[in-house]
């Protein structure tokens, strides 16, 4: 079971931004940016490439209204979308609210929001639906 999976399931707490039947948009804990959210689908499937077709083209569809209320949200010039796939074997996407190409280096150091920082800024995404 993936971190993912348990966040999911309620066993490890997230700050929630969006949620329906079948998927999940949460806040970074570790973020590159204010606003750095992940949409995931509530299955466990470690490739994005192995979803179905439905299943992929409704989870981008999800995470396009997530972007939506993120980019309303968080002072930006757009939100940048990654899939990497490395370091959680959970399906997900990165929606990170960028000004330049340089925002999306996940190399450089990340964030460290407080909790309080981060429940703020998810609750401010969350008004923007």
């Amino acid at each position: 079971m993936t971190i993912f999976s348990k966040i999911i399931t309620g066993e490890t707490p997230c700050h929630k931004v969006a949620e329906d039947e079948r998927f999940l948009a949460f806040l970074d804990i570790s973020p590159l940016k204010k606003g750095h959210t992940l949409v995931i689908p509530k299955v466990e499937e470690p490739y994005i490439f192995n979803l179905d077709d439905e299943w992929y083209t409704s989870l981008h569809l999800f995470a396009k209204k997530v972007a939506k209320a993120v980019e309303k949200a968080v002072p930006c010039i757009r939100i940048g979308v990654a899939v990497i796939g490395l370091e959680v074997p959970h399906t997900h996407i990165h929606l990170v609210p960028i000004e330049a190409v340089s925002d999306m280096n996940f190399g450089k150091p990340k964030m460290q929001p407080s909790q309080e920082e981060l429940a703020e800024t998810a609750s401010i995404i969350r008004a923007c639906f």
